[in-house]
C-alpha cells in the first residue's frame, strides 16, 4: 500500500479502539466496575490514541530537492506546487505542518530577529501575537500555495547582524553566506513556520517538519534536542548526482546520527535521479550509476543500502498530477511511500498496539479482581442463606445481630486504615517531589548557569554529566522509593486481606528503566552542542540559554510522565481499597436486607437464595464480556463482541430488587 492507504488503515484502527473504549467505559459504568484507577487508565488509553501523532520529518541542505519530495508524497492531490520549489524559491525556514481543529487554517511564522531574545520556540508558541499570521483557503490551491510562498522569504543584513543571529561563523567562513557588493548578506526572514490546514492526513495525526539547511538545524538547539529525536521518521535528502557532500555529512553526523536510537527510522533518499537519465547511456549503465551511488551512500552514512532510495521528486509529483503511472514507476516515488509505510507507519502501530495491548490487561486485571471480591462474597451468601434453611426466627434473628456486630467491628476498623493513607500519601509526597520541576531545575542548575556564562565555556561537559549524573540519581532515588512505599502497601493490603476478606492486589511499580533510557538519549542529543564546533556559539550567552531552556523542555517531559505513571499507579491502589471499601458496605445492607425479607415472608430465604444464584451466573457472563471487551489479539485487530454479552444490566440481579433497600454506601476517597 502507498503511505496515504497504509496512514487511512492506521487512522481507522484508532478510531476503531477509541470506540471500544467508549463501549467498556460504557459497559464498566452500567455494572458499577468503574473505579478511579480504571477511568484514569481508559482516559489515558484514549487521550493516547486519539493524540497520536505520526511526525515525519524532512532534513536536507539547500537545492536538494526536499520540498518537492514533499509537495510529490503529499500534496500531488492539488494539481500543482504547494511548498515552494522552484529555482531560487525554497523554504528558508523550519515548517511545521499539521492540524489543530481548533485553530482555523492558518499560516503563522515568527521573525528571525526572535533569536536574539532568549525564549525557546516552546515559550514563543504560547505567545501567538508575537507571530504574524495569514488565513489559508485550503480549497483553493492558488491562494494556499501564494501564501506558503512566505516561508521562502529572505531579508538582507549586515555580517554583525548575521553573526548575532546564528547564520555567519567566522571558524567556518566556506559556509557563510556570500556578501553582496553592500556588503549585506541573505538571512532568512522567519525563524519559524507553523502551518495548520486540514489536508486529510494531517486531520487523521500526520505532522510534516521541514528542516532547511546547516545553519537553520544548528543555530536552533530545540530542533536537534527535541523535535528531530522525537519524529517518528526521519527523511534525509542527497542529490543523486552530487552523493554525500560535506555539507551534507556535517548535517548527518552533527545533528542526525546522535538522535538515530532507531536507525531504521531513518530513510536517505538519493532525489533528482533524472538528472542521470541520459539518452546516449544503456538504461543497465543509469541503474548501475544510480546502484553505485546508493551503495557509496549507505557507507559514508554507516546505514544498510535498504535504507538508501532513489527517487526523482520532480517526475514523480508530475506523473501523479498527470496520471501517468508508466512515469510514477519510473521516478520510483512508489518506493519511497512504501518504505515510509513499512518503516514508519507499520512500526508505529506494532508500538501503540503493545501500548494499548499492556493498558488493557491492567484494566482487565484490576476489574477481574474486583469480580473476585464479588463473587467470593456471593459464596459466602450463598453458605450463610444455605446453612438457614429448616432454622426457626429466633436463628434469623441472631444471624441478624451477628451481621450488624460484624458490620460495628468493620466499620471501626477506619482509623486504621486511615492511618494506612496516611503513610501511603506522606511517602508518595516524597517520591512526587523527587520528579518535579522545583528539583529538576536545581539538579541542573549548574549546568545552567555554566551556559549562561558570557565567553569561551572551558570545563562545561564535566558540568554537563555531573548534571545528568544527578538526575539519574533522581530517578533511581524516586524508583527505590517507590519499592519501599509498594513493600509497605503490601504488607498493609495483605493484612486487610486476612482480617476483613478483601481481594486488595496492589499494581505493578512503574519501571523507571525507560525514563533512564530516554534521559541517556537526550544526554547524547544535547552533547554536540558542546563540541569543538560550537565554540563560539557557546560564548554567545542567548546562544546558551536558547540550549539550557531547550533542554529543560526535554527533561520536564521525561520527568513528568514518570510521575503521571507514579500517579497513576497510586490511584489505581488507592481506589481498589475504596472499592473494597464500599462494596464491603454494600454488602453488609444486602445482607441485613436478606434477613429481614426473610423474617417478615417464609418465601424470603428462597427468593434470596434465587436472586444469588442469578447473580453468579451474570458474573460468569461478566467475565466472558470483559475478556471480550479488552481482547486484542497479535495483528493489534479487536475481538469481535457477542451482542449478548454487552447488553446492559446484565450484573444487576446481585442487588435486592428495590434499590431503596440497598443501603447508602458511603463513598470513600483518596486525595492525591
Amino acid at each position: 500500500m502507498s503511505f496515504e492507504q497504509e496512514f487511512d488503515e492506521h487512522h481507522a484502527w484508532r478510531k476503531l479502539f477509541a470506540a471500544r473504549l467508549k463501549t467498556l467505559s460504557e459497559w464498566l459504568e452500567a455494572r458499577d466496575l468503574m473505579d478511579a484507577g480504571v477511568r484514569e487508565r481508559l482516559d489515558r488509553a484514549r487521550e493516547q490514541v486519539n493524540a497520536d501523532k505520526v511526525t515525519v520529518a524532512f532534513v536536507a541542505e539547500f537545492s536538494r530537492g526536499k520540498s518537492e519530495l514533499i509537495n510529490a508524497i503529499f500534496f500531488a492531490g492539488y494539481g500543482r506546487r504547494i511548498m515552494p520549489a522552484s529555482a531560487g524559491r525554497t523554504t528558508m525556514c523550519p515548517t511545521e505542518l499539521g492540524y489543530d481543529p481548533e485553530v482555523a487554517p492558518c499560516l503563522r511564522l515568527l521573525p528571525i530577529d526572535t533569536r536574539l531574545q532568549p525564549q525557546s520556540l516552546l515559550e514563543w508558541r504560547s505567545a501567538p501575537e508575537k507571530w504574524e499570521r495569514i488565513d489559508l483557503d485550503v480549497n483553493d490551491p492558488t491562494q494556499l500555495a501564494q501564501a506558503i510562498e512566505k516561508v521562502a522569504e529572505v531579508r538582507r543584513v549586515s555580517v554583525a547582524d548575521a553573526r548575532a543571529l546564528g547564520f555567519w561563523h567566522d571558524e567556518t567562513p566556506e559556509d557563510n553566506p556570500l556578501p553582496g557588493a553592500d556588503g549585506l548578506v541573505e538571512v532568512p526572514h522567519w525563524r519559524h513556520a507553523l502551518i495548520n490546514m486540514a489536508h486529510p492526513l494531517l486531520k487523521q495525526g500526520l505532522v510534516i517538519l521541514d528542516t532547511p539547511g546547516l545553519n537553520a538545524i544548528g543555530a536552533e538547539p530545540e530542533l536537534t534536542v527535541s523535535l528531530l529525536p522525537q519524529a517518528q521518521a526521519v527523511v534525509f535528502i542527497l542529490a543523486a548526482d552530487a552523493g554525500v557532500s560535506k555539507s551534507d555529512l556535517a548535517i548527518w553526523r552533527e545533528h542526525l546520527a546522535p538522535a538515530a536510537e532507531r536507525r531504521d527510522a531513518r530513510l536517505v533518499v538519493l532525489n533528482k535521479i533524472d538528472t542521470l537519465w541520459d539518452d546516449l547511456s544503456t538504461p543497465e549503465y543509469i541503474e548501475a550509476q544510480i546502484q553505485r551511488q546508493r551503495e557509496h551512500s549507505a557507507q559514508v552514512l554507516e546505514l544498510a543500502p535498504s535504507q538508501v532510495i532513489a527517487v526523482s521528486a520532480q517526475k514523480g509529483l508530475l506523473a501523479k498530477v498527470r496520471g501517468d503511472e508508466a512515469l510514477l514507476a519510473e521516478s520510483r516515488l512508489v518506493d519511497l511511500e512504501q518504505a515510509l509505510s513499512d518503516g514508519v507507519l507499520v512500526q508505529r502501530r506494532q508500538i501503540l498496539v503493545g501500548q494499548v495491548r499492556e493498558g488493557l490487561a491492567t484494566i482487565r486485571a484490576e476489574v477481574e479482581q474486583r469480580l473476585y471480591a464479588r463473587d467470593r462474597e456471593l459464596v459466602e451468601q450463598l453458605q450463610e442463606l444455605e446453612g438457614l434453611r429448616g432454622k426457626n426466627s429466633t436463628v434469623i434473628q441472631q444471624m441478624r445481630r451477628r451481621i450488624e456486630q460484624e458490620q460495628a467491628e468493620f466499620e471501626s476498623s477506619g482509623a486504621r486504615i486511615q492511618a494506612i493513607r496516611s503513610v501511603h500519601m506522606r511517602q508518595l509526597k516524597d517520591l512526587l517531589g523527587l520528579l518535579g520541576s522545583t528539583r529538576l531545575k536545581a539538579e541542573v542548575a549548574q549546568l545552567a548557569e555554566a551556559l549562561r556564562q558570557p565567553g569561551i565555556k572551558f570545563g562545561v561537559k564535566k558540568v554537563y554529566a555531573e548534571a545528568f549524573d544527578r538526575l539519574r540519581d533522581a530517578l533511581g532515588r524516586a524508583q527505590t522509593l517507590g519499592a519501599e512505599v509498594q513493600t509497605m502497601l503490601g504488607a498493609s493490603f495483605r493484612d486487610l486481606n486476612t482480617e476483613f476478606g478483601f481481594a486488595l492486589q496492589l499494581p505493578d511499580q512503574p519501571d523507571f528503566s525507560r525514563y533512564l533510557e530516554d534521559l541517556q538519549m537526550v544526554e547524547r542529543n544535547h552533547l554536540q552542542y558542546l563540541g569543538l564546533g560550537n565554540v563560539l556559539k557557546l560564548a554567545n550567552p542567548e546562544f546558551g540559554e536558547r540550549l539550557t531552556k531547550a533542554l529543560m523542555s526535554r527533561l520536564q517531559g521525561v520527568f513528568e510522565s514518570a510521575a503521571n505513571d507514579m500517579d497513576l499507579w497510586n490511584k489505581s491502589a488507592a481506589a481498589q481499597l475504596d472499592t473494597q471499601l464500599r462494596d464491603r458496605r454494600r454488602n453488609f445492607a444486602r445482607r441485613a436486607e436478606a434477613m429481614a425479607r426473610i423474617q417478615l415472608a417464609a418465601g424470603g430465604l428462597d427468593t434470596r437464595i434465587e436472586e444469588l444464584g442469578k447473580a453468579q451466573l451474570a458474573s460468569e457472563r461478566t467475565r466472558a464480556a470483559l475478556a471480550q471487551l479488552t481482547g486484542l489479539d497479535a495483528d493489534g485487530a479487536f475481538t469481535e463482541l457477542d451482542p449478548a454479552l454487552a447488553e446492559p444490566a446484565v450484573a444487576a440481579a446481585e442487588l435486592p430488587a428495590d434499590p431503596a433497600s440497598w443501603g447508602e454506601a458511603e463513598e470513600v476517597r483518596t486525595p492525591v
